[in-house]
Parts: C-alpha cells; structure tokens; sequence
C-alpha cells in the first residue's frame, strides 16, 4: 500500500519563471528506504518540504500530494506532527530546549500527551537509540552527531509512519555518518518506517535504500533499485555518475558498455552492480582469483615537497575559558607556499578551533603561530583579512552582512581601491567561476546550503588572499562542482597560493589533497601524502581503499582501482569467440521510464493557467469589498465596546473590555484567511513583532515615555497590513501591561495603539517596500509616527484619564488634562520618530524577505 502519492507535482518559487520541480510522479510504498539525489538546485529539498504543509514553501503549486490516501493539504497539522517526521541538514537548526530528556518529550508535549505517556515514550526512544549515558546532558554539550542523533530520536518518539531527511549526514565527519545511517538501517528494518532521504554523500546511503530517484532541473530522470542506478547514469553520461559509491563507480567503468570481454569477467564473480564495500571486494577479488595481479599499487605523486614554509605552528595550547579543558593540546604543524592541506578527523577533535588559531580569530595561551615568518601576534587585524588570510568559515551565514548575494561581493570589494566598472569585472568572473551568476540578486539567506558555500567561496576569493582557511567547503557539493570546486584550488595552489582546509570529505581529501593530516584529541597524530596516509588507515578511509585493500597496496579513489585492473587486465585469456553469442550486458527490457517522464514534463497547460489567472482576480476583487465591510463594522464595535464600557462597566470590570478589543483584534486578522486556517509560520511572524514591541518597551521602562513600542506597531503594520497593525498593537498593549501592571486604562491603550496600527497600515503598506528606497517615504512614516504618538494615541489614552478620573467631565477638564499631558505625549513622539527612523527600513526588509519565503500573511 502507498503511503505517499504524489501526481503531476509542479512548484515554483516566487518571482522565478521556471519551476523549481515539475510533473514529479512517485508512489511511495510503506515500509520502503528512498533515496533521492541530484545534484545542488535540482528540486530535492522542495520536494521534501511539500511533502509535510507545515513547511512547504511558498508558491505557486500545481498537481496533488497524497498520504495515506487523503490531500496532505486536507490532513491537521497534528496529524501530520505526529506521523511524519521531519530531520533538517543543520543539527544545530532543530534543538529547542536545553537537555536531551526534554527535546524527546517536547513534541508529545505540544500535542498534549499526559506525563505518564511522555516518560514512556521518551525512555523507550532512549533505549532504542542507546543514548542513555548522555540523556541528562545539556544540549549544548552533545556533539554534532549526537545532536543529529538525538533530533531524530525527538521525532521518533511521536512514531511517525514516515521519517523525511534532508541530506542529514551533510555536517558528520565519516564515521559519525555511517553511524546514523546505520541507525536510519534499523528504524526502517525493525519498526518498518517508511524513510525518504536526500543525500549528496551517497557511499553509505545507497547501500541501505531499497530504490534510488535521481533529479535533474526539477525533473526525475531514474527511479530504479541502487545496484541499476549507476549503470543508468553511466550509459546516460550524466555528472550524478561521479557522485555514486566507489564500488559502483568502479564496476560500471571496468565492466560497462562497450567492456563486453570484461563484462563476463564481472558476471562470474557478481549477478549485479557492487553496491557497498563488501559487495565491490566480492567482485573485485573474483576478478583475480585464478590469477595474482602483477602490480598492486601506484607510485605516490609528491606535488610540493620542498615549498617554502608559510604557516608555522608550533606547542599551541588553547582552551575557551579558564577552567575548561583545553581544546588544542600541544598542536604543531607546518605548511609550504603552493599546498593543499587538509586536515581530517571527529567531530569535536578540535580542528575549526585550530583554524580559528591560525587564522587569528582565537589566541593561544601557549606556543606560536607564525605566517611567513612572522609571528601572527605582530600582524594587525586589517592585514590579515585583507589580502594575506581568507577564512571560509563552518557557517557559510556568519559572513553575510547584506540582502543580496551581489550587495555582499561588492561589500567584499569596500577596501579595494578599484573604480566601480573593475569592482563589477571582477564580480561577474568571480560569479562565473563559482557558477553563482543566477544567485547574485538573492538574499544569500534564502538559497540552498550548497549554494550558500558557493557565494560564501565567491565573497572569500574576490580578496585574493595568500592564503585560504576553509572549514568544510565541500559541504552541500554536488559531485559536479566538486570537481569544478578542485579546478579552482589548483588553479590558486599553481599561483603559489596556500590552502589549509579541514573537511568530512574524505573522498574529496584523498584525490586533490597535497597532504593529509588526521586530527585527534586536539592534536595531529600523523600527516602523509594521500595514498600514504589512507592506505594506513582501517576506518577513516575512503570506501575504494577499504574494498581494494587485499588485491591492491595503496588505491586509495576510484580512478585508482579502475588504473590497476586496466594494468593488470590480460587480454589473452579471453576468446572472442566465446562471447559472440553472448546477450550484450544490459540490454534486457526497460520500462521505459525515463522517456516517457520527460515526454509528460514537456507538456504545459495554458488554458488552466489563463484559467487559474482569471479566477484569481474575480476572488480578489471580492475580498476588497468584504475586507472593507469587515473593516467598518469592526470599527464601530470597538468604539461601541469602548463606550459600553465607561457607560455600563465603569473601572471594575475592564478585563472585560480587554477580551473583546483582542477579539476584534482577532476577527481582523481573520479575514484576510477566508475560508483557509492560517499557517504557524503567519501567527508566528505576528507573535514574534508583538514579543518585539513588548521586550522594547521593557527595555526602556526607566526612562518614562521613552519607548519604542509604538514605533514597532506601526512599522508592523507598515509592512505587514492594517489588520496586522491593529492585531500587534492591541496585543501589544495588553501582553506589557502583564508587566508594568494592569488597570481601567489597559483597554484606552490597547484602542490607541491598535487604531495607530490601523491606520499606518491602511497609508504606508502598499508602499512598505520602497522605503529603504525613498527618503521622502521614510521621513513621512516617521513624521506619521510622530503625530500618531502624540495626536492620537496620546488623545485616546488621555480621555480615560479624563472619563475614568473625574466625577464630571467637562471641556475645561479635558483642557486641564490635555495640557498636562503635553510634555509627556512630546517624549513618547520623539521616541517614536527616533525608532522608526532607525529601525523601520531594516525591519521592513527582513518582514518582506519573510513574505516572500513564507507567502503573504
């Protein structure tokens, strides 16, 4: 039985012509591993997101999701919490407690699990994964693969039918991933839970997958077992062929198409393609089993061996404070003019901290570090970063600074005394080598992991540094740009450059490394050339060397095991004859599928788009006209319920006047949903703003008047609506005052801020956007702050004062009130002005991006 259908999927992003995936076409049995790959920007992540509501992204969509039979659209959110579960790529992205026991029980206690059932499940899950030693641990004190660990453990405790994965293993040093893999192996052949995983690093991956789906541009171009995957992309000369495991990388160029005499060699010894190590020994010791191969290893290429020296470490210690245990004990190493050294070990080793050193960020209570000669202490900070050091850091975010990935090049560029015209050459050959050209007008936040690598790379070579510093540079790489990636270090290595670069990658290490290094314990314990280095090794080494290891010395790639059979191939002891009749290999009847997936994605239907256009508008119209009569009536009633209350209420009972002006409040936002339940991230965005203005105002209580609450509330509103103006300010209002203390006067201020909400969103929110644009634009919202302040919120929280606190109001009452009232409403406006003026255009540029990546709130 399927557990997800998914028919004719298309999906495009906001503001891009083409689709992100398109006419996607799978059944997804229960109880099956599927792995789907593709290179970066191929549409995984997206198909995965649309596969749970709770984050499909933003766009527009066309064709249906199915689980278990129903719309995924139709299914309650807690339904889906429960039986889907979701890892994301970033272990760190999706912790939100402080210890372990309390992230397994958070997503029982969100759906209301009583206490006795929470401990069950949690200790249960526990065992299972076999992380009690560490189950009342801090989070903070887990290490990467734990951390990954413990996130899927937290969504199995809910026991989901499906567990989805994007590329989880993408931040696991080697053995960390093969560990979580075999852990995924487990929940899948013992609990029968459906998995669906993307993954780049597929050496582990494929081997435990019951099918494998290749993606290319949004489309899927193989769907079959693992063992027929390669073969496909092998005959299909696609670039997802240099991505695939060793073994299958191996067995397709030896005994492929056009290799019919060594195909029946391959035959003898396995009925399929090697998927995993065990497999590819099988095979490849069968092919030499009558027959010992005459060389057994290759010379080793010594590309640098006499550089001169550019980084000197020498006896570092360093720990982060005084009482804790050091990180780097005793570290020294040296590295030549021209080298590609790589550094390789555990999570936790203390490898990023030993770039930290080197690079200058972190200083070592003990030993040196000297670049070119000279100590780095004698360095200043400018000349370091700007042109003798280049640091790509574990985090690609933390070096953006700008809403564009262009804004960020030329931000790269802001010491460089070049003219705009060379600053903009320089860019675009930049962009080109990375091949982020259709990246540069996109936040850098709102692209893939791997593409955030790509301008994070950009941003560092456009400084020609010396020398490179890159932690984890590899990671979210398609197999394709690795090597493009290879091509740009060799091309900066042949310049004399030097590269110091610590990675998980341990196939990308062994092929283009100068020297490898393997860290331990805040130490390296031993660094050789590559073939030396992982030819020694039992486990952290690549899966060519592991499955060669009794036939040949030092293959340590594939190319290298592919090399040494070619060596040791012997013609003669084929006859030609003896395989003329012989069925050519891999000629057996195919399903057809690849052709006619793309024969079906090449179809578009312009009448349900001109269609779809046409209602689109009708419905809008309509909204217009029933948002406006909303609008009105709900106006009226907030001032009737003002009224009511002063009339038939008085002091006593303010509460009550609170709950309706919240209602109202709620009833706004309402109708902007029409007949559809909002999405968590909508109420989110609006409870996050009102958080905002509350913590603003508690920030500044010492002050009196002086706050930026209303400033918040009006670039809110600004920026997100009307209604979302007067939902943040009466909830603004009521939620401080759960501080500062409640009273008759809570309803005047929740009516004054929420009506100065209103009304900036009805002036300023069609054009919110151009604000970081128009000076005339801002100046106006902040001289509208400033009035709002003092005219209206101020003249509405000074009629309680004067209603509430005076036994017969009167005109001359009023005017006593007013007056006194004065300097105080002047305070709160030059607040308001001061705050909006700093805050409103960078504010409005993060709610927008918001927007966009979200959808309209």
């Amino acid at each position: 039985m399927e557990i997800f259908e998914i028919e004719d999927l298309t999906f495009t992003y906001p503001g891009k012509e083409s689709p992100a995936i398109r006419n996607i076409n799978i059944k997804i049995s229960k109880g099956e591993f599927v792995l789907i790959c593709g290179e970066s920007g191929s549409g995984k992540s997206t198909l995965l997101r649309n596969m749970k509501s709770a984050l499909a992204p933003n766009g527009e969509k066309s064709g249906r999701i199915l689980f278990g039979g129903c719309s995924i659209e139709e299914i309650d959110p807690c339904v889906q919490a429960a039986k889907i579960g979701y890892v994301l790529q970033d272990p760190y992205a999706q912790t939100v407690t402080d210890k372990v026991w309390h992230e397994l029980a958070f997503g029982l206690e969100n759906l209301g699990e009583d206490t006795k059932k929470i401990r069950l499940r949690t200790a249960e899950t526990a065992s299972f994964f076999g992380i009690q030693q560490w189950f009342d641990k801090d989070v903070d004190q887990l290490s990467g693969g734990q951390r990954q660990l413990m996130n899927l453990a937290a969504v199995m405790t809910l026991q989901p039918e499906v567990i989805i994965l994007d590329e989880p293993t993408g931040q696991l040093d080697a053995i960390a991933a093969e560990d979580f893999i075999g852990v995924l192996k487990k929940i899948n052949r013992e609990l029968g839970t459906t998995v669906i995983m993307t993954e780049h690093r597929l050496e582990e991956a494929m081997a435990v997958s019951d099918r494998v789906i290749v993606m290319d541009e949004g489309r899927i171009i193989s769907d079959d077992m693992p063992a027929a995957t390669g073969m496909i992309l092998e005959r299909m000369k696609h670039p997802m062929f240099d991505a695939m495991p060793a073994p299958v990388r191996c067995y397709a160029e030896v005994c492929g198409d056009n290799k019919r005499k060594r195909y029946i060699r391959c035959k003898e010894t396995v009925s399929t393609c090697p998927v995993d190590v065990r497999e590819g020994r099988t095979w490849l010791e069968g092919m030499f089993e009558n027959r010992k191969p005459h060389t057994t290893s290759l010379p080793e290429k010594e590309r640098n061996p006499q550089g001169k020296k550019v980084v000197e470490v020498k006896d570092v210690w360093f720990r982060y404070d005084r009482y804790s245990e050091d990180v780097l004990k005793g570290l020294s190493l040296e590295v030549n003019e021209g080298e590609l050294y790589c550094m390789v070990g555990g999570n936790g080793a203390g490898k990023t901290t030993a770039l930290s050193v080197i690079s200058g960020i972190k200083s070592p209570y003990r030993g040196t570090v000297k670049i070119k000669g000279k100590k780095l202490s004698d360095y200043r900070k400018k000349e370091i970063f700007n042109g003798l050091m280049g640091v790509l850091p574990q985090n690609p975010k933390s070096i953006f600074v700008e809403n564009s990935v262009k804004k960020d090049l030329l931000e790269a560029l802001a010491a460089d005394e070049s003219t705009a015209e060379e600053k903009e050459k320089k860019i675009r050959k930049t962009a080109e080598i990375t091949e982020i050209e259709k990246l540069l007008d996109c936040h850098p936040y709102d692209i893939s992991g791997g593409e955030q690598q790509k301008a994070a790379l950009a941003k560092v070579l456009l400084k020609d540094p010396e020398i490179l510093i890159l932690d984890e540079p590899t990671k979210g790489f398609d197999g394709r740009y690795k090597k493009q990636f290879a091509e740009i270090l060799k091309r900066l290595t042949d310049m004399g450059k030097t590269v110091i670069m610590v990675s998980h990658d341990i196939e990308f290490c062994s092929r283009y490394g100068d020297r490898c290094a393997m860290f331990f314990n805040g130490n390296i314990i031993v660094s050789d050339a590559p073939r030396r280095f992982f030819s020694g090794n039992s486990f952290y080494t690549t899966s060519a060397n592991r499955m060669s290891r009794n036939v040949f010395e030092n293959a340590v790639t594939s190319e290298d095991v592919i090399k040494l059979i070619e060596i040791n191939e012997d013609e003669a002891d084929f006859d030609i004859d003896d395989v003329e009749n012989d069925p050519k290999p891999f000629e057996e009847e195919q399903s057809g599928f690849l052709e006619d997936n793309i024969k079906n994605n090449e179809k578009v239907d312009a009448v349900n788009e001109i269609r779809r256009g046409d209602e689109a508008n009708v419905r809008s119209e309509n909204r217009k006209i029933k948002t406006l009569l909303c609008d009105i009536l709900l106006m009226a009633a907030a001032a009737a319920t003002l009224v009511a209350g002063y009339l038939l209420i008085g002091n006593q009972r303010y509460m009550i006047v609170c709950v309706m002006l919240i209602l109202y409040s709620m009833a706004f936002f309402a109708v902007n949903f029409e007949r559809r339940k909002p999405k968590a991230r909508e109420i989110v965005l609006l409870a996050v703003l009102t958080a905002a203005a509350v913590a603003a105002r508690a920030a500044f209580f010492m002050v009196p008047n002086f706050k930026p609450m209303l400033a918040i509330v009006i670039i809110a509103a600004a920026a997100l609506g009307k209604e979302a103006g007067f939902m943040t300010g009466a909830l603004s209002a009521f939620v401080s005052n759960m501080f500062f203390g409640q009273g008759p006067w809570t309803p005047w201020q929740m009516a004054g801020m929420a009506l100065a909400g209103y009304i900036a969103g009805a002036l300023f929110h069609r054009c919110a956007d151009k604000l970081g644009e128009s000076r005339l634009l801002k100046w106006a919202l902040v001289i509208f702050g400033g009035a709002a302040a003092f005219f209206l919120y101020g003249a509405v929280v000074d009629m309680w004062t004067i209603l509430m606190m005076t036994e017969k109001p009167s005109l001359e009452t009023a005017l006593v009130v007013y007056t006194a009232a004065v300097p105080f409403n002047i305070v709160h406006a030059a607040a308001t002005m001061i705050f909006i003026l700093l805050l409103a255009v960078p504010v409005t540029e993060k709610i927008a991006r918001a927007r966009k990546k979200y959808g309209e709130v």
